[in-house]
């Protein structure tokens, strides 16, 4: 397994070891014992599985705040996206910073979002669908989210045809939310 350390401390990009023939592939996407050896020691209780239809779909930036925060483990099985994490953590040196990487079937990797930070993502591909695991479960009581488009953050997606959820329209921006982390 192949982990690198992005400019966001604790954010993650994981490559797990893929094994291809003539029939396709095999991979272990996750392997507790393997991820707690590489210093991944979550426990997730959750997972999710999104379709997007149509590229430029974005989704987020969402997080959820303490005691029901959660880390993600997201990948992709069908399509690609572009993924992303804004760290909220204001004792952070890079609070209000965001990284993004391209998380695609064909690439296998995962990206790994911390407690501390928010998530979106957009759609490269039409019927694009992804998979993440949490360590907390759902609550409504604790979701929240950022504008997608803040341009105190200043994410620079790559679409300029955007399709949002009415929630994902009328988030706050950075400066409005608020302090959470």
């Amino acid at each position: 397994m192949k982990i690198t350390h992005t400019k966001l401390d604790g954010v993650l990009l994981i490559e797990t070891n893929v094994f291809g023939d003539h029939r396709g592939f095999f991979t272990e996407s996750y392997n507790k014992e393997k991820f707690h050896a590489a210093g991944i020691d979550y426990k997730f209780v959750q997972d999710n599985h999104s379709l997007s239809s149509e590229a430029g779909t974005v989704r987020g930036l969402h997080f959820q705040l303490a005691p029901k925060a959660q880390t993600k483990l997201v990948r992709v099985v069908a399509g690609a996206i572009y993924d992303v994490a804004v760290d909220l953590r204001k004792s952070s040196s890079t609070y209000g910073q965001w990284v993004g990487v391209i998380l695609s079937e064909s690439n296998k990797r995962q990206l790994l979002v911390p407690q501390g930070f928010a998530h979106g993502f957009c759609t490269l591909t039409p019927n694009t669908q992804v998979l993440y695991k949490v360590d907390e479960y759902y609550s409504a009581e604790h979701d929240r989210g950022l504008l997608w488009n803040d341009p105190d953050i200043g994410i620079e997606w790559p679409t300029d045809r955007v399709i949002l959820s009415d929630k994902d329209k009328v988030h706050p921006g950075i400066r409005e939310a608020g302090i959470y982390f």
